[in-house]
Formats: structure tokens, C-alpha cells, sequence
């Protein structure tokens, strides 16, 4: 059966670099689009179907973030990566805010670019799936029921998870043993990310990691001034 290559659209007014990134991403097997701006950008990814978009930020014309607003009212599913000059967190921040998947810092290492790209096209698939129908997770020793909201362990009672424990815990599971970013969660769960709702959001952390104490093979790691990491370590046999 004949391989389907991902197809990516590229936005980046750097004619020169986004030559050579494209040419990149080709050679490692994805079919990709380049567009030199984002009013082109907007109108390509409107006659093709893709399936990631990575986006510069500083474009004349229209920028990254009002062409990353227009293509989530087409589309609030498709992965978007920035690609940006400056990374100050306001500007982390207002990527995520309009649904940015991650974010990258020139100059970059391409392998790099390139491990985030298979990443997040796999977990946005699994992330959908799991959306639409996937309701139920192990948690090493434990089950998670997303759609009643409880969490089980051998021999004891469910616990009945609270709307944003159940959101949190399940965001987690689907980055396991990935960084699922902090800015992330709380745009996604909370709406917002600022000094309260970030307490708030370690405060739902550590009464996670209260209830899974249980199972002493899975935990969640603090990345320090990122976010979390949900480790399940193999059991050997």
C-alpha cells in the first residue's frame, strides 16, 4: 500500500529560509507548501486540506497569531507550531491563547523541528480519537473513565474526579512521558493563564498526585517553569 505523506503548510516571509526548511521537510518524507506571507498563507490553506500549519510570527501584512485566529474558525483541530524571533512569554503566551501546539525559537535545530512535528501530528491524531471515542485509560495500576469522571483502583472505591481534576488527569495521559506545557493546560482547562489560575492549576496537580500515590510506578513530574510530565514506569517481568 503506497505511503500518504503529511501534508504541511509552511507561512514564512524569509523567502530564502523558507526555501531551504521546505526543502528539509520534503527530503524527510512530508508533502509540504510554502507561502511567503500570511494573506497567502491564509488563502492556500483554504483550497487544500493539511495536516499541520507552522507559522512565522513577524510577517508583513498579517502576522502569525491573526492568521493562526482565522485558520482555528476553519479548522480548531490542526496542529500549529510558531516559529518565532523573540520568545518572550507574553508572546508564548498570546500563541497559545489562539491555539498554538508548541513554539520554536530561531535559529533551531531542524531535528529538533523536525522529532516536534512527528510528535504532535501523532498525538493530535490519538488526542482526536480519544475525543471522539476513546473514553477509558490506564493509568499504570489504575483506570481512568474520563466520561463518568472516576478514577479506579484494585480493591477500592472509584474516586469521583471534579470537571477540571478529570480534564487535567486526562491531558496528561495523553502527553505520557511527554512535557504536556503548563501555558497549555491552563489555556485549554482554566481559559486563562495568570498568577491565580496557575496556583489553582498546582493545587489541582497535587491532589492528582495524592490519588495516585496508590500505584508507586506512576508519577507526575515538575518540569521546572514549563509544566508537567506523566511518567508509568514499565514493569519487568
Amino acid at each position: 500500500m503506497e505511503k500518504i505523506n503529511k501534508k504541511i503548510l509552511l507561512v514564512e516571509d524569509d523567502q530564502n529560509f523558507g526555501a531551504v526548511l521546505k526543502d528539509y521537510l520534503m527530503l524527510n518524507d512530508f508533502d509540504v507548501t510554502l507561502a511567503k506571507n500570511g494573506m497567502e498563507g491564509f488563502e492556500k490553506f483554504k483550497k487544500d486540506n493539511y495536516d499541520m500549519c507552522i507559522l512565522d510570527v513577524m510577517m508583513p501584512y498579517k502576522d502569525g497569531y491573526t492568521l493562526a485566529k482565522e485558520i482555528r474558525e476553519k479548522d480548531k483541530d490542526i496542529p500549529l507550531v510558531f516559529l518565532t524571533a523573540k520568545a518572550m512569554k507574553e508572546d508564548v503566551l498570546k500563541g497559545y491563547k489562539v491555539g498554538a501546539d508548541d513554539y520554536l525559537n530561531k535559529p533551531f535545530d531542524s531535528e529538533v523541528l523536525l522529532a516536534k512535528i512527528r510528535t504532535i501530528i501523532q498525538r493530535k491524531s490519538s488526542e482526536t480519537k480519544s475525543d471522539n471515542i476513546k473514553f477509558e485509560f490506564n493509568v499504570g495500576a489504575f483506570h481512568l473513565n474520563s466520561k463518568l469522571r472516576f478514577l479506579t483502583y484494585p480493591d477500592q472505591e472509584p474516586i469521583k474526579l471534579s470537571p477540571k481534576e478529570n480534564e487535567l488527569l486526562k491531558m496528561l495521559v495523553l502527553y505520557e512521558g511527554d512535557l504536556m506545557p503548563r501555558e497549555l493546560a491552563l489555556t485549554k482547562i482554566w481559559r486563562d493563564d495568570n498568577y491565580f489560575t496557575s496556583r489553582s492549576m498546582d493545587v489541582y496537580i497535587a491532589k492528582l498526585r495524592k490519588y495516585l500515590k496508590e500505584d508507586p510506578n506512576v508519577e507526575i513530574l515538575n518540569i521546572h517553569g514549563e509544566g508537567f510530565r506523566l511518567v508509568v514506569k514499565e514493569l519487568h517481568k
